[in-house]
């Protein structure tokens, strides 16, 4: 199982980064993402509870839904798919809090990659190459 946790303050207002976090047809703009697509608009906002949205990174490719969807201060998502392995996702939330004119970005991801005989090394490496993909992503929001 992986279990991963990324918290950092980020030099931008809580709107800007919620922002930033929320709009998913723009993620291929941060480094190491390759593609992403809105595939389904959520039910009260385009990027709200209930989207779809793809998310590729190299070979990797996530379908995401939005599973909770509070401005400015809340997202949760589930990975429902995934290629070119599965993984069965239990917890994928970020939480933003005002510090001032910052903002703290608390991300967690839990789940399993679901690679007979792998999967735990899978799981470890995924732990450290998503921590370190979100970490990039909150900075190049600092740069926005």
């Amino acid at each position: 199982m992986f279990r991963i946790h990324v918290e950092r303050v980020v030099g931008k207002d809580i709107d800007t980064v919620f922002e930033a976090i929320a709009d998913h047809a723009s993620y291929d703009r941060f480094p190491g993402v390759s593609r992403s697509v809105l595939i389904e608009e959520g039910k009260d906002e385009k990027n709200g509870t209930g989207a779809l949205r793809v998310i590729g990174a190299g070979r990797l490719e996530l379908t995401e839904r939005i599973t909770r969807f509070e401005r400015p201060n809340r997202m949760h998502y589930h990975i429902e798919k995934s290629s070119p392995f599965s993984v069965q996702h239990t917890k994928g939330e970020i939480v933003l809090t005002p510090e001032g004119e910052q903002t703290r970005v608390t991300w967690t991801s839990e789940g399993a990659v679901q690679v007979p005989l792998l999967g735990r090394m899978m799981d470890r490496m995924a732990e450290r190459s998503f921590s370190k993909a979100f970490s990039s992503l909150l900075k190049s929001i600092e740069k926005l």
